[in-house]
């Protein structure tokens, strides 16, 4: 094993992880062989073992099993649980977030970001569980009282994607918990040891609270593994992250049965950049924004709308601070950007390029694919910025990958049509110091995505609020604010306590 490896797959204890099982009870594989491989090199981390349908039977047999007990723990006491899962993260944070960067290829500060995402919505999730609050209202009858109360709804299922593999599914998890659910998590097949070493984590948790298994859950495979999750019944809510295309299938499936879904789905975010905005703040974003994560973000900054007046200057001044960019293994701290996840990423990324090119679109910064020495097998590209119409197909598809593209706007109300004009609806982001067009962007009239932001970025979105989009990002809400309602079951509640029976809306009915 390669030494880049070592050390990370050492603290994690990989070597008690990658057998197959874990006692039989909170994770099934026994199915075809997946190797975990790393973007930044091509090597083989380690080898998983895929869960086979029967190995899902049987977890959600134990699930099933399991929410009779967890549902019954008072949510403070959950709470207290989650909050242990979240310092057994702390005490594994620097490793994990190597563990993320390894098999990801993001580069190490966004891998321990990730990690503190989880660390962060676990603390989180401790607060809430003491605060799963419902409301008294006054009756239409005399002697009446009314008042809706939340209960855990079951099993929830999880379905993230590699971009970020762990962080989306503690979301869901540490919510869930609360809330007095069990959850079933099917991780990327693209970074399996990554759902495998927080599985344990949480696992060894619960043991040692003396819980039983089926708390936490974990399924390895390709999507037809996760399919079984979309079409049982006894999933009373899926959440899944990942292509609109996918999440169309998902929500089908899961509508059939009148299951309940939450769907965090593509991107296409735009930041306007208004003739008043602070130049430098803009830059900083627009380039995070768009290479951070190699472009791997659902809020990955695709589109710069730039009003005219400043238009030259600005893209002067992004030139200049993309030749700063620096290119390499993203576990060391000096690069800024590792390598796309696999091979087809980079073809999808070059076949965008080709597209543009078929247009006769001018390139700012032209980039490609490119070797790495010592890295040779590594997924690796330069980004691209490219002076675009909103109208070209490929502007309005979401490419996983570093480019941007840039254009002009005149009136702040052509800029916030031109934001608008996609199927996306995830992030969106105004730099301006001008009062009524940053308002008007937060109005009804401006951004119709689920984030909208003024002065900052279209990523890296804080856990505390609900995180999801809407139009073709799927409508989801998922992390802060009230989002845990979507995990419990609503009831509405009417108690008489007088000696009458008085109907509602004043009906009268005797015999």
């Amino acid at each position: 094993m390669p030494l880049l490896h070592s050390d990370i797959l050492q603290n994690l204890e990989i070597d008690q992880i990658n057998k197959g099982t874990s006692d039989g009870v909170s994770w099934y594989s026994s199915g075809e062989k997946i190797d975990s491989t790393t973007p930044i090199d091509g090597s083989s981390i380690a080898t998983i073992i895929a869960s086979t349908e029967q190995d899902v039977e049987n977890i959600l047999t134990t699930a099933q099993k399991a929410f009779l007990h967890w549902k019954n723990v008072p949510a403070p006491q959950r709470g207290e649980i989650v909050r242990q899962i979240g310092n057994a993260i702390r005490e594994k944070k620097d490793y994990l977030g190597k563990l993320v960067s390894l098999e990801m290829g993001k580069s190490l500060q966004e891998g321990l970001g990730e990690v503190q995402e989880m660390i962060d919505i676990c603390d989180f999730a401790v607060g809430l569980s003491r605060q799963l609050h419902g409301y008294t209202m006054h009756s239409e009858r005399p002697s009446h009282r009314m008042y809706e109360q939340y209960h855990p709804i079951g099993i929830v299922g999880i379905i993230s994607a590699f971009n970020f593999p762990v962080a989306v599914w503690s979301w869901n998890a540490a919510l869930a918990w609360v809330c007095g659910n069990v959850c079933i998590w099917k991780g990327s097949e693209k970074t399996p040891l990554c759902a495998l070493v927080c599985q344990k984590i949480a696992e060894k948790v619960f043991k040692a609270n003396n819980c039983p298994p089926g708390i936490s859950n974990l399924i390895t495979g390709k999507g037809d593994i996760g399919q079984i999750l979309a079409q049982d019944k006894r999933v009373q809510l899926l959440s899944f992250t990942g292509s609109t295309a996918v999440g169309r299938t998902v929500n089908q499936l899961v509508a059939q049965r009148f299951g309940k879904c939450i769907l965090e789905l593509g991107g296409n975010n735009a930041i306007i950049i208004t003739e008043d905005a602070d130049i430098n703040m803009a830059i900083v974003a627009s380039v995070f924004g768009a290479v951070g994560t190699a472009g791997q973000r659902c809020t990955s900054t695709r589109r710069l709308i730039i009003h005219e007046d400043i238009y030259d200057s600005f893209i002067t001044s992004l030139k200049g601070a993309y030749a700063q960019i620096k290119i390499g293994n993203p576990l060391d701290e000096k690069n800024h950007i590792g390598p796309l996840i696999d091979n087809n990423a980079v073809e999808q990324y070059c076949k965008a390029i080709q597209e543009c090119e078929e247009q006769s679109a001018h390139f700012i910064i032209k980039g490609g694919k490119i070797t790495i020495d010592g890295l040779e097998k590594g997924s690796y590209v330069t980004p691209t910025v490219v002076e675009a119409e909103n109208k070209w197909e490929i502007v309005q598809h979401e490419t996983f990958a570093p480019i941007l593209y840039v254009m002009k706007y005149s009136t702040i109300q052509e800029a916030i049509a031109m934001q608008n004009d996609v199927p996306q609806g995830l992030s969106s982001s105004i730099f301006s110091n001008n009062l009524r067009q940053t308002e008007l962007f937060l109005s009804s009239n401006g951004s119709d995505c689920g984030i909208a932001n003024v002065n900052i970025g279209t990523s890296g979105a804080e856990i505390g609020g609900a995180f999801g989009g809407e139009k073709d990002t799927g409508g989801g809400r998922e992390s802060g604010s009230d989002v845990w309602k979507f995990y419990m079951r609503r009831q509405t509640n009417t108690i008489n306590y007088s000696t009458q029976l008085p109907l509602a809306q004043g009906i009268k009915f005797t015999i």
